[in-house]
């Protein structure tokens, strides 16, 4: 028997410091990616575009075009996973790459090993499924999801979602009226094995109300537990 051919991950690096470049991809390659380079933003949605990477790792600070705006380019046709590094600590920067569809991001100066084992958990990260239910769709208020199709529709109506903000609404979902620590949240999609500022939970349940029309001022499906974290509510 043949044994299958695993597909090896592509992961494009984005990053204007040619020496940077080299050396994030050289610690990707040893790590058995599949890896390409790009100094600037239209070379990395051209390469983008006709390569289809599995993960991007883009730097903010690019010249012409910065990262938020190529990062809001790939999500018009990618749903790849994409790591914004910014040298920037301000948590606004961090806040307005990840509005773009960011799924993680890395400081500068960081560890080359780092930011591949932040890789290699985001490829390995569980896909949340629904208690008991073996993917079955679920449906809250006039939220339904289906976790086979990773369809949402809100009033019959499809919504558009990334990756990473399907599986934040999907671990939501599937405890309904169980409040979720940023902890558990973050275990369920992004894997036991991340670390970094748990505020990242809360960018994307930003995004989340934003795009299924809960009101941020009084949300009704998306519920904030003070003290706590988040828990799914009935919807409207």
């Amino acid at each position: 028997m043949l044994t299958p051919i695993v597909p090896v991950p592509r992961v494009l690096v984005v990053e204007d410091e040619e020496q940077l470049a080299r050396l994030v991809a050289a610690y990707l390659r040893r790590s058995r990616f599949d890896v390409r380079t790009a100094r600037d933003g239209a070379e990395a949605i051209a390469v983008a575009r006709q390569w289809h990477p599995d993960v991007v790792v883009l730097d903010v600070g690019l010249p012409g075009a910065d990262g938020i705006e190529v990062c809001r380019t790939l999500r018009t046709f990618s749903d790849c996973y994409v790591v914004m590094l910014t040298a920037r600590v301000e948590e606004v920067d961090k806040l307005v790459g990840l509005s773009a569809g960011a799924d993680d991001y890395v400081t500068k100066p960081f560890s080359p090993r780092e930011l591949v084992a932040r890789v290699q958990t985001m490829l390995r990260r569980p896909r949340v499924r629904a208690a008991g239910t073996a993917g079955s769709p679920l449906t809250v208020g006039a939220l339904a999801l289906d976790p086979a199709g990773r369809e949402v529709l809100v009033h019959g109506e499809p919504v558009q979602l990334t990756r990473t903000e399907f599986d934040v609404l999907l671990a939501l979902a599937s405890h309904p009226g169980l409040a979720l620590s940023r902890r558990q949240i973050i275990d369920a999609v992004w894997g036991p094995g991340w670390v970094g500022d748990e505020r990242l939970v809360d960018v994307h349940v930003g995004h989340l109300r934003r795009k299924l029309g809960d009101a941020t001022a009084s949300p009704r499906l998306i519920l904030t537990v003070r003290g706590v974290g988040y828990r799914i509510g009935a919807g409207r």
